[in-house]
């Protein structure tokens, strides 16, 4: 994140997240500002975790899994969302069903819909892992309950407040041996 331009993250931590905590630190180890929200006993989900998190975060930010790496233009994505007067963006790539299911359809540079619960034939792209959201989008989440990110984000895109921007580096999640196999074959490469 620092060599893309971060520096300022706030990681939202559930389940064992003391000890990324312990780990990362204030994060100066790695040129940023680090802050944490946790979950506490109840586990609130990706949408609940950052809603919690709420006072942490301006009146933008970005939003991304903790468990996938993913290589783009950060910069060209934060210009294209200033650039448009939207709630949110979601970076999508033309995945067809090759790194994991499908979830959105993308066309002629407009995000049509997303439905992670229920994909459909024609969705070949996928939410890549990679989104901005305003602050006004972000309290739509109910304080304090358990809320799936990709049900406002899927709420965001039927209004049309929510656009796309198409991504062409695939994405290495890491929630998995082999994925993280992958990633660490990809940054190997990447330093030769």
């Amino acid at each position: 994140l620092r060599r893309k331009g971060s520096r300022r993250v706030v990681l939202c931590l559930g389940y064992l997240g003391e000890q990324v905590a312990a780990h990362v630190g204030d994060g100066a180890t790695y040129g940023l500002d680090v802050t944490y929200s946790f979950d506490g006993a109840r586990l609130l989900g990706t949408g609940g975790a950052l809603r919690r998190a709420a006072d942490l975060l301006g009146d933008a930010f970005w939003v991304l899994y903790g468990d996938s790496y993913l290589d783009f233009d950060y910069g060209a994505v934060w210009a294209y969302f200033t650039a448009h007067n939207a709630l949110g963006l979601m970076t999508v790539l033309c995945n067809e069903g090759r790194w994991d299911r499908s979830n959105a359809v993308f066309h002629r540079g407009r995000l049509v819909s997303y439905d992670k619960h229920r994909p459909t034939p024609e969705m070949r792209h996928i939410d890549y892992g990679a989104a901005l959201l305003g602050r006004s989008a972000l309290l739509r989440i109910p304080p304090d309950q358990p809320y799936d990110l990709a049900d406002l984000y899927a709420e965001l895109v039927g209004e049309g407040e929510m656009i796309g921007y198409e991504v062409t580096q695939r994405f290495y999640e890491i929630g998995s041996l082999a994925g993280l196999k992958e990633m660490e074959d990809y940054l190997r490469s990447e330093q030769l």
